[in-house]
């Protein structure tokens, strides 16, 4: 087993490189590719359970229940995932600033496949009574833990490994992975339930989306062979026996001890985002085709369409973070959020797919403008022998907080009120959350670290 990793008093971070040779770069490459593909497929595991707890699982797991409590039990168990992440984040954490950020991602990815397909072979409520429900929380439960890790290992292998002048953009890998899987789930769905009678796709044909994530293990097994950990995780490991090194023990301990103001905050940056992500991919569903009365594979290719603009603005944002700055996009992103919360919902209401179209795009711009500077802005808060555990924890508390409430929330506050005010107004609310957040946190990449060839984003922080 690797020996705990120092934390060093004084440590700036991995050195910037001069000139990467050719197969440096090309390795570098590789690794951005290989983290855009295994996120995907992991956030694909993960936010098929969203659409299917939307339109498949009332039907399959709660068939003697009304349209509206099926729909509440069903994303009831899609928010146990996130009742798991921050706890998958810190098992995570710890283990990634102890051992290695590779080692933590590949068996993430592997659970989380793993639970993915087991989903897709379980019984319904009709075969197995009580059962399947029970078995289906505690799967959601796994790929909880599962995705609660995975993602600040994935972050921190594609900016740790950057150039410290391109960590905004070699982040947006790991972010750019969340639109494209929300096209690969809502592709793979509509082309499972068009190619069949509704039938045939609640018997049976909603399991394939489920199955097709075997492909998991070939990713799993590639990073496992051909990826290294990342240069500033293998220098701290050099460094733990030297005189002027103090080790780590319980690095969230640490972390919580000494950052918990940063971590609430980071935890704050993502409330604008995740709100208005979660009511796009799930809530929209639910809500379009119980009330509005709208067909489902139209409205799957609404939110699909819509996505792909999120392909250009990811990395366009975690680009212009490295030039300007991380915080300014994600002030003008969460006050973007807040400011277009009502629109959003009275271009719903007309129950125009054109309209919803452009309410889901333009909300899905501000979004990005947030999240792509944020897995380099998370990382770099925290100083590297703690940097899994306090950036998981900020993420994944938000996850717990927000994202798996949201569409429970929304679809309860219709029903209570039949307006969409209220789900506008908390939108609102969460934007102007991160906006906060965003103004009380330091800049990580200011102007002066900008400017200096061999300064690290960040380190100024925790020197």
């Amino acid at each position: 087993m690797a020996t705990p990793l120092a934390q060093p008093e004084g440590r700036s971070g991995s050195r910037p490189d001069a000139g990467l040779s050719t197969s440096l770069r090309r390795s570098s490459r590789k690794l951005l590719a290989a983290g855009l593909i295994a996120s995907a497929l992991e956030w694909y595991d993960f936010f098929l359970y969203g659409t299917a707890a939307a339109l498949v699982f009332p039907h399959v797991f709660f068939p003697h229940s009304s349209a509206l409590m099926g729909t509440l039990l069903a994303f009831s168990t899609f928010w146990a995932g996130f009742v798991a992440r921050p706890i998958g984040g810190v098992l995570a954490g710890h283990l990634g600033d102890t051992y290695g950020r590779k080692p933590v991602v590949v068996t993430c990815l592997a659970v989380m496949g793993a639970a993915t397909f087991l989903i897709g072979c379980l019984p319904s409520a009709g075969t197995a009574g009580a059962l399947a429900p029970t078995l289906l929380v505690i799967l959601r439960f796994v790929q909880g833990l599962a995705a609660g890790g995975q993602w600040g290992g994935i972050m921190l292998l594609l900016t740790e490994s950057a150039s410290p002048k391109r960590r905004g953009f070699a982040g947006t890998f790991g972010q750019t992975s969340v639109p494209v899987a929300v096209i690969i789930s809502n592709l793979i769905f509509v082309a499972a339930s068009g190619l069949m009678p509704d039938d045939a796709f609640l018997s049976w044909g909603w399991r394939i989306p489920f199955l097709v994530s075997v492909v998991m293990f070939v990713v799993v097994l590639y990073i496992q062979a051909k990826v290294e950990d990342t240069p500033e995780f293998r220098e701290l490991q050099r460094e733990v026996s030297g005189p002027e090194s103090t080790v780590v023990r319980a690095p969230l301990a640490h972390v919580v001890r000494n950052k918990w103001g940063t971590i609430l905050l980071g935890c704050g940056l993502l409330s604008a985002t995740n709100s208005l992500f979660y009511v796009s991919i799930s809530g929209l569903l639910s809500y379009g085709t119980h009330s509005l009365g709208l067909e489902r594979n139209p409205l799957l290719a609404v939110v699909l369409a819509s996505s792909v603009a999120m392909l250009v603005i990811l990395p366009w944002s975690g680009h212009m973070s490295d030039k300007v700055g991380r915080r300014p996009l994600i002030l003008v992103g969460g006050l973007g959020v807040a400011v277009w919360a009502f629109p959003y919902f009275r271009l719903v209401g007309t129950a125009s797919l054109p309209l919803i179209f452009v309410a889901v795009t333009v909300g899905f711009v501000f979004q990005c403008l947030t999240y792509g500077p944020i897995a380099s802005f998370l990382g770099e808060l925290f100083a590297p022998g703690v940097r899994y555990s306090g950036a998981s924890l900020a993420y994944q508390l938000s996850a717990i907080i927000v994202s798996g409430s949201t569409p429970f929330l929304m679809t309860a506050l219709i029903a209570k009120t039949g307006s969409t005010m209220p789900v506008a107004a908390y939108i609102m609310i969460m934007g102007l959350i991160t906006t906060v957040s965003a103004w009380f946190l330091p800049e990580t990449n200011p102007a002066e670290v900008r400017d200096d060839p061999h300064a690290i984003p960040g380190t100024h922080l925790y020197r």
